[in-house]
């Protein structure tokens, strides 16, 4: 079957996280409200049965936003802003903790929905799968409608659809028309609406590269698609650019991965206040448990166990380090994993305050095809100054505390970025 020939949609639910605290919370429809504080966040009942919500304009912190209704999307609060930005341009916005219960809840109930179409689904986060709709009989937008409707009625959530001839283009087509959106696009939309979209529309273009592509004229895809490829090449060495003349003539051949394994899986957190690591050491220990034990319940959740862990840590002047260990046999047990990351402590030292902690498990294998090793639960973590080198990579900013799995699977996201 040629790719031409091919039928897949991306569904993306809409606003995700921010719809479901809707769906508890009526009352806010048509408000300005961001996702993202902590407990302190949570509504308040009132004598009288009513609620009274947090204000942004209240927030104090350093945390990030998780998602945002449109209406706050209006006054320019997206996911991954910093709160107390957010709160100078929405100041009245309805603040509200993050459940990821819930969202995982929701997401099974509407990707259990779309499974009874077809098995023909790649999933691609907590949000947002593909569907490989070819063999099933219909035309495109009647089907879409129908799995559409599907969700709506497991859920009472809406979400955006595209079909296009493959992955790439049913990607950006799915937010071309949201919320609630219903996409198709073929070949011969592609110079419509597809070109005239910025480059970092296209799912594989990040930051770096849009930035780059910019500094030789290059903004929008049509742009990229009229692009030299000789130039292209100069600039971004011969397999990227290869892609990317690909891209912009909106041309995929992946197919849709029905089941995949994931790479990784990490917990972390962002502290409120920098902490000492002397100063502060049994708040350090608590939090550092807490992360070995959250992580050892999703790898158990997940039927996985690992044999690398990984220590991440940011410094208060953001210098990001990460320091790994790999194992004779892999592990999924929180005393395990907190052994592991307590021995690639030992390589970083200590000797500014920390504002986030982390800890991740990788060289995945199924549980049930491995005897996960079993560690004695060890004594308090030592945040002293130790010996070893302190140089690591630049890290990206963090979305408060948030568990990643990297790869298919209902994933716990940072944010809903639709």
């Amino acid at each position: 079957m040629t790719a031409g020939s091919r039928r897949i949609a991306h569904l993306d639910m809409d606003a995700f996280y921010a719809s479901v605290e809707l769906l508890r919370y009526p009352e806010l429809r048509g408000q300005a409200v961001v996702i993202g504080g902590g407990r302190a966040a949570a509504p308040e009942t009132l004598p009288d049965g009513s609620r009274r919500f947090a204000r942004l304009r209240d927030y104090a912190g350093r945390g990030v936003v998780t998602t945002s209704t449109y209406e706050a999307r209006a006054l320019g609060v997206f996911s991954a802003m910093g709160m107390m930005k957010a709160a100078q341009l929405a100041p009245d916005a309805v603040l509200l903790p993050t459940d990821f219960d819930s969202y995982r809840h929701y997401s099974r109930l509407f990707k259990t929905a779309v499974a009874a179409f077809t098995a023909q689904i790649e999933d691609r986060g907590i949000d947002e799968i593909y569907i490989d709709l070819t063999e099933i009989a219909g035309a495109s937008p009647d089907i879409a409608a129908r799995i559409k409707r599907a969700v709506h009625a497991a859920t009472g959530l809406t979400c955006s659809i595209c079909v296009a001839p493959n992955k790439l283009l049913a990607k950006i087509g799915s937010e071309l028309d949201k919320p609630d959106g219903l996409t198709l696009l073929t070949p011969a939309d592609i110079p419509l609406r597809i070109w005239p979209l910025s480059v970092r529309k296209v799912n594989g273009i990040g930051p770096k590269a849009s930035e780059k592509l910019a500094g030789l004229g290059i903004l929008t895809v049509g742009d990229l698609a009229a692009a030299d490829a000789g130039l292209l090449q100069t600039h971004f060495g011969r397999s990227y650019s290869g892609w990317l003349v690909e891209a912009a003539q909106g041309r995929d051949d992946r197919p849709v991965v029905v089941s995949s394994e994931p790479k990784s899986m990490s917990r972390e957190t962002t502290f409120e206040r920098d902490l000492h690591p002397k100063g502060d050491r049994p708040a350090l220990s608590a939090a550092f448990t807490a992360l070995c034990v959250r992580l050892a319940d999703d790898l158990r959740r997940k039927g996985y166990v690992g044999q690398t862990i990984g220590l991440k840590l940011r410094f208060d002047d953001f210098r990001t380090v990460t320091r790994d260990v790999t194992l004779l046999a892999p592990i999924g047990d929180a005393a395990g994993i907190r052994h592991a990351a307590t021995e690639c402590l030992k390589r970083i030292p200590l000797t500014r305050r920390l504002r986030l902690l982390g800890v991740r498990a990788s060289s995945l294998t199924r549980a049930d095809e491995a005897h996960a090793g079993h560690r004695p639960v060890q004594g308090e973590l030592s945040f002293a100054p130790g010996a070893g080198d302190a140089d690591g990579a630049d890290g990206a900013g963090d979305a408060g505390e948030a568990g990643h799995a990297d790869g298919a699977g209902d994933a716990v996201l940072p944010g809903d970025p639709d």
